[in-house]
Order: structure tokens, then C-alpha cells, then sequence
């Protein structure tokens, strides 16, 4: 009779830590599904209370707060509100100051016809011939009411649709931003204490490196892009000023808006040019393409790179790279993470390879 085959030694406690693993991932699976409308938000709120926290650690270091801790995150997240807002309201009420001219402007063209602009007859070649066509196609009350009904039939009502629906959307993200962003406020040192505590327990010391890497991403970000945008519109909104663009400061603040993206402002002062080349006013035109092209220049070649490079780390190629793939597949956000991703992977890279790896303990400038 052959001898018993020895038991199968089972390790003790396997089962239930293949168990509790499957747990984790399958809650946090339905967790992220259930909160991915909110996920936006939540991320937004994040960004901000990272950019900001330095701010609000230094102030509740000298003012301390009260035992409920509610007077400092509502007066933060509030600012944060105002920021936002107020140049909403002001593009708001001129919009509709303008909405009575351009209304007037439909129904005297609808009448009349569209006169030909005084800026063809400005233009350096062709003046007659487009003078000629629009007199023709456009200055007579049946093709400008021919165009404008189909324009009505076509774009504008789809438009307006989707116009309003994304409104509503972007309103609920933004107000449940703010409330997370509140909560960040008064339980930031908790969950970033938790959130280093997690990361220590999951990847080792490497994982809390990079935790504050990508923190330290986000703060040279928010310099190298929102600070520096906001300079390049206050620069070029003088320079509009000057020029005689029409409406300066919201030019100035799309300017600000669109410079926060590389490359974006040249778009928003070259439509600035052809304004006031429009005018007939050639020489003020070219000031304004030069100052804009000097300014976009420096801030992208020399105070970009040294802000968020210096911060992060990352050559200036990558720091583009993770700008324009962020905001590719994130939209504005990416601004934020798609530095932050590189930041952490290029540490990596650098742990594995061995070179100007940190020690432990140093935290990123």
C-alpha cells in the first residue's frame, strides 16, 4: 500500500489577503464609478488647495484658527469664488450692454442691408474687389436677410443649446468644488497626513517622494502658468490700452486666460492687430504684434521654464509635453496634472537609473 501523499501546506492568512485585496480594488472600483460625474470637481479642488495651502498654512500660522476651524476655509474658499467670479460678472454686464447694440445692428441690416465696413476700404490689396462683392451679396436687404435667417436656422439655435447645457454643467462642477475645496481647507493637514501616511505604506519612502513631487508640481505650475499668464495680459492690456483696440481689459483678461496655455496668447493679440488694423491704424497694429511677440517670448523662453522647471525638475521640452498632453486629455485641468504626471515619472526614471537621485528625506524646492 503506497505511503499518504503529505498535506498541502496552505500559508496562513494568503486567502484572506488575496480576499481583502479583491475587496479594496472592487469598492474602490464602484466608489470611482459612483463619483466619476464628480471627479472634475473633486480634482479641481485638490489643484487649488495645494496651490494655495502654502498661503493658508502661513496665515493660520499667525492668526490661529478657532476650535471649529470654519472662519479661515470659508474665507479662502470665498476669495477662491471671487476670483472666478468677478470676471464673469464683468463679461456678463458688458455682454449685455453689447446685446442691445448687436440686437439694433440685426434688425437695421434685416431693413437696410449690411453696409461695407469702413476697414476694406483699409485693406492693402483687393479693397475693390471685396468693396464689390459685399456692395452686391451683403448690401442689399435680401442677401443680408438671406444670411442672417440662415445663420438663425442653422448654428445659432444648436449653439445656443449646447451654449446653455454646458453652463449648467460647468455651474454645478464649479459649486461642488468650492465645497470640497472648503472641507480641503479645514481637514488639509489630516488628509495630507493620511495621504503621505498611504502612500509610505503602499510604495515605501520612493512613493512619499513623489507624492510631494507632484505637490511641489502643482505649486511651480500655478507660478509658471497662472502667475505669469496673468502678467502677460496686465502687459498687453496696456499695450491695447494705448493702441486704441476696442474694449482693452477684456481683451487684456482673454489674453491673461489664453496665456496660461502655451502659445494661446499670440491668437488673442493677433485678432487685437487686425482690429486695429481695421481702424486704419497700421503703425499702432504693429506695435501691438511686436509687444505682444516680445512679451509672449520672454515669459515662455526664460520665466516659464525657470518657475515651473525649476520647481519640478523637468527639462522645458517636458514641461511643454506635459502642458499640451494634459490639456488634450484633461482640458483646462491637464494644465495642473500633466506637469505634475511628468514630474513624478521623470523621478522615477531617476531613481531607476541612479542619477541625481535625492536622498531620502530631501523634498523637492
Amino acid at each position: 500500500m503506497p505511503p499518504p501523499a503529505p498535506p498541502v501546506e496552505i500559508r496562513a492568512g494568503a486567502t484572506p489577503a488575496l480576499a481583502r485585496a479583491a475587496l479594496v480594488l472592487g469598492l474602490a472600483a464602484l466608489g470611482l464609478w459612483i463619483l466619476h460625474e464628480f471627479l472634475p470637481a473633486l480634482a479641481w479642488a485638490v489643484v487649488l488647495a495645494v496651490a494655495l495651502w502654502p498661503l493658508y498654512r502661513r496665515l493660520t500660522g499667525r492668526f490661529p484658527p478657532g476650535p471649529h476651524n470654519i472662519l479661515w476655509p470659508a474665507l479662502f474658499t470665498g476669495a477662491v469664488a471671487l476670483v472666478f467670479l468677478i470676471p464673469l460678472a464683468v463679461v456678463a454686464i458688458q455682454a449685455a450692454r453689447e446685446a442691445s447694440e448687436v440686437l439694433d445692428f440685426w434688425r437695421s441690416v434685416e431693413q437696410s442691408g449690411w453696409p461695407v465696413p469702413d476697414w476694406v476700404s483699409h485693406l492693402p490689396f483687393g479693397a475693390a474687389a471685396v468693396s464689390r462683392w459685399w456692395s452686391d451679396t451683403l448690401g442689399h436687404p435680401a442677401g443680408s436677410s438671406e444670411l442672417l435667417h440662415r445663420l438663425d436656422r442653422t448654428s445659432l439655435i444648436g449653439f445656443g443649446r449646447l451654449f446653455g447645457s454646458q453652463i449648467v454643467h460647468r455651474v454645478v462642477v464649479f459649486l461642488f468644488t468650492l465645497l470640497t475645496l472648503f472641507f480641503l481647507f479645514r481637514d488639509g493637514e489630516a488628509v495630507a497626513r493620511q495621504g503621505l501616511s498611504a502612500c509610505r505604506r503602499l510604495f515605501g519612502p520612493r512613493g512619499e517622494r513623489v507624492a510631494r513631487q507632484m505637490a511641489a508640481s502643482v505649486h511651480g505650475t500655478v507660478d509658471g502658468l497662472v502667475l505669469v499668464g496673468l502678467g502677460e495680459g496686465f502687459l498687453l492690456g496696456i499695450a491695447y490700452f494705448f493702441a486704441g483696440v476696442p474694449h482693452p481689459v477684456l481683451f487684456g483678461a482673454a489674453t491673461a486666460f489664453a496665456a496660461m496655455i502655451p502659445f494661446g496668447a499670440p491668437l488673442v493679440f493677433g485678432i487685437a492687430c487686425l482690429l486695429v488694423l481695421a481702424q486704419g491704424h497700421v503703425t499702432a497694429a504693429i506695435l501691438v504684434g511686436v509687444a505682444g511677440l516680445v512679451v509672449t517670448f520672454v515669459a515662455d523662453h526664460f520665466v516659464r521654464p525657470a518657475l515651473i522647471g525649476g520647481v519640478t525638475r523637468l527639462p522645458f521640452l517636458w514641461v511643454l509635453l506635459g502642458i499640451l498632453g494634459g490639456v488634450e486629455t484633461f482640458g483646462l485641468l491637464g494644465l495642473f496634472l500633466g506637469p505634475a504626471v511628468m514630474a513624478a515619472l521623470m523621478l522615477l526614471w531617476r531613481d531607476f537609473t541612479g542619477e541625481d537621485a535625492p536622498t531620502h528625506g530631501d523634498t523637492p524646492r
